[in-house]
């Protein structure tokens, strides 16, 4: 049986504007929103993910106005994630034209937010994001980091992943920070040792450069493949990888 593979380009937005960085820094930019998230559904992508990146570590909400300029263009499942603190700023992502929303400070410093956004706005719409990085003194070898991968947390990021997919989180998205942006490929371990770890999907998140990346994250266990880097800049089309991952089975 063939897997049900999505490819997700992510927009992560500063100040109104795409940008792509590496390893969490060194911010450039890739374009308006809206031309992006129109030429990737038209492009052929399946879903489509816009993380507002500065909007926890500035201590403000999403900007509503960009989610909903982009959600009008914007033809796949589209998810949202970046300073949602409760189910009222959830609520008022989904209502400017989010399919669903991404939780992962918020969420990892008050879990009970977990639970509360599901009773709010249903499991079937909510993502809780992971940022993690290497740490071999933790039990995965990876530890959990918060506020847009700047705080390291003391915490084992399979061991987080589990108590998340025990509230009925149906998506759990890592992002290696040692992988964001270098285009050397996704963090295949971390991948294998949530997708044995939980009953949720994962996400492949960071990393990807090149064909055979999406592959391997397929491989390890990902069923919905994350890509910036490559697609903004034209490196690899969405057309390509889909071509390719058919023609590998």
């Amino acid at each position: 049986m063939t897997k049900k593979i999505r490819i997700m380009p992510c927009l992560d937005m500063q100040n109104g504007r795409v940008v792509k960085g590496v390893h969490f820094v060194d911010i450039k930019d890739a374009g308006d929103p809206v031309a992006c998230a129109r030429a990737y559904c038209e492009n052929g992508a399946d879903e489509l993910a816009l993380l507002d990146i500065t909007a926890t570590v500035e201590g403000r909400e999403t900007m509503l106005d960009v989610v909903s300029r982009v959600a009008a263009v914007t033809t796949v499942p589209f998810t949202v994630g970046g300073g949602i603190t409760d189910a009222a700023s959830a609520e008022a992502v989904l209502k400017a034209g989010a399919d669903r929303i991404s939780v992962s400070s918020a969420a990892f410093k008050n879990p009970a937010l977990i639970p509360d956004l599901i009773r709010a706005i249903g499991a079937q719409r909510l993502t809780v994001a992971i940022d993690v990085d290497k740490n071999p003194s933790m039990p995965s070898g990876y530890e959990v980091y918060i506020n847009g991968g700047r705080t390291a947390t003391g915490t084992d990021a399979v061991e987080w992943a589990k108590r998340v997919d025990a509230y009925g989180v149906p998506v759990i998205l890592p992002t290696s920070k040692a992988g964001d942006g270098a285009k050397t490929g996704y963090d295949l371990p971390v991948i294998r040792a949530m997708k044995a770890a939980v009953s949720a999907e994962i996400v492949a998140s960071g990393g990807a450069g090149k064909l055979e990346h999406f592959r391997e994250a397929v491989e390890a266990g990902a069923t919905i493949l994350l890509a910036a880097s490559v697609f903004h800049f034209g490196m690899i089309q969405i057309a390509d990888v889909k071509n390719y991952l058919r023609d590998q089975g």
